[in-house]
């Protein structure tokens, strides 16, 4: 199977760099844009198949995406972004402003420093790795699937991929309406944005900290 990890078109959130995690935002007028791009993009692909969280974002991406390929997608509720607990509807800027600036904590160690009430990251590559591997014992004979998730969520499953602490989750970036191509076990490209509109490129954090990792 080759996996075609797509992140959903950016929000209104996601522009201004608002925790979004488990709180269900539908795309912005450039989240669109960037759906019908990533459509454009894969248009040149066989395409057997199509899995997409069922968080809004996701499901408007997906929608636009294949509306001219007329290829179904399945909804499965493991492939649902992270929850960032208290975090969520916070801006980053608020979360920066806390005592001893827990944003910086959270973006150099993720697994050791976590949102207040937010998913343990072990348990969402349990339930990501689990929908994927369901995923693939329906395509045993080498089709391209595509998957329609999350930046955390196709983070997460890169960790596990490439064997690295999820501690290292926000040194990749994936950003909205990118395609992350993968043949399990093995990782073939990482964020391709070649196929988006040329606008600034956001991602659902910002890392603007001089401290903080770049990428």
């Amino acid at each position: 199977m080759k996996l075609l990890l797509a992140r959903h078109g950016q929000t209104e959130w996601n522009a201004s760099m608002r925790f979004q995690g488990t709180t269900d935002i539908p795309l912005s007028e450039r989240g669109r844009a960037q759906a019908h791009a990533l459509g454009r993009a894969l248009r040149g692909r066989r395409i057997s198949a199509a899995y997409v969280s069922p968080m809004k974002r996701a499901v408007e991406t997906a929608d636009i995406a294949l509306a001219d390929a007329g290829i179904p997608f399945t909804p499965i509720e493991a492939l649902r972004e992270l929850s960032l607990g208290a975090w969520e509807g916070c801006t980053v800027d608020e979360i920066r402003a806390r005592e001893g600036n827990p944003y910086l904590a959270w973006v150099r160690s993720p697994l050791d420093c976590p949102p207040p009430g937010g998913e343990p990251l072990p348990d969402v590559c349990a339930r990501v790795l689990h929908a994927i591997g369901r995923i693939g014992a329906d395509h045993r004979n080498g089709d391209d699937v595509l998957v329609v998730a999350h930046g955390g969520v196709i983070s997460v499953y890169l960790c596990h991929l490439l064997g690295v602490s999820f501690n290292a989750l926000w040194r990749m970036r994936i950003d909205n309406g990118s395609l992350t191509i993968a043949r399990p076990p093995r990782l073939v490209s990482v964020n391709d944005t070649a196929h988006l509109p040329p606008f600034p490129r956001t991602t659902w954090f910002d890392v603007s900290d001089a401290e903080a990792p770049r990428r």
